[in-house]
């Protein structure tokens, strides 16, 4: 009896040695990062999961706020113009790396969905106009908004460089795709004497439709898990 209990801690010990010992030289299967990137759609974080050697999934977000001043000039009319709004997506992504001798290269391809994707130009007049014998202020003339929104599905293509997945704790990749944006709706807002403006709203939404293109250029941040 006294034999077969010492045999029973003598294999107890070296399961459990052998069980402490074993993920220190193991290789993880399935490696995990977290990232956070920027770029031209702004600050991002993402969960990325190694599926196999070959492929991975990431799943994540990214804001970008937009507010700019004076970005066009009117020729015989001086205004102060300004854009305002901000993009933000949900997306879901594959890492392909399609030859393995390149692992550096990246194939990325998946989908986001835009929760908000809206952009507004506003126009207001600072000089005085003449208008017959009448003298108007800016304010009086009134002002012009153009608006544009972009929210719903966008599918994304692109590539990258550098390994998805760390080999150790830590490394940067670049990420440089597009998404195709859903059409967007357009309209213009205005008042006072600029107010007839708001009928070419038609006319806008027609100039605009092709504009769906939205290039990304991003630098990631991994941390592995």
């Amino acid at each position: 009896m006294k034999k077969f209990i010492l045999a029973a801690i003598v294999s107890l010990t070296a399961v459990t040695v052998s069980a402490q010992e074993f993920p220190m030289g193991e290789k993880q299967a399935h490696p995990q990062t977290i990232s956070f990137s920027t770029g031209t759609q702004g600050i991002g974080l993402e969960y990325k999961y190694s599926v196999t050697n070959a492929w991975g999934l990431r799943v994540g977000g990214n804001v970008l706020p937009i507010n700019a001043k004076n970005i066009m000039q009117l020729s015989g009319f001086h205004a102060n113009s300004s854009m305002s709004g901000k993009f933000a997506n949900a997306h879901l992504m594959a890492d392909i790396t399609p030859i393995k001798s390149i692992s550096f290269l990246r194939v990325v391809a998946g989908g986001g969905y835009f929760i908000q994707g809206d952009s507004h130009i506003t126009v207001n007049p600072t000089d005085t106009y003449k208008y017959g014998d009448i003298v108007l202020t800016g304010d009086q003339v009134g002002n012009l908004k153009l608006n544009m929104d972009w929210k719903g599905f966008a599918p994304y293509m692109g590539f990258g460089l550098a390994h998805a997945f760390p080999k150790n704790k830590f490394n940067i990749n670049l990420d440089l795709g597009t998404y195709y944006l859903s059409r967007p709706e357009a309209n213009i807002d205005a008042t006072g004497m600029l107010s007839g403006n708001a009928t070419q709203s038609g006319q806008f939404q027609k100039n605009v439709s092709s504009y769906r293109w939205y290039p990304q250029v991003a630098l990631n941040f991994n941390f592995k898990l």
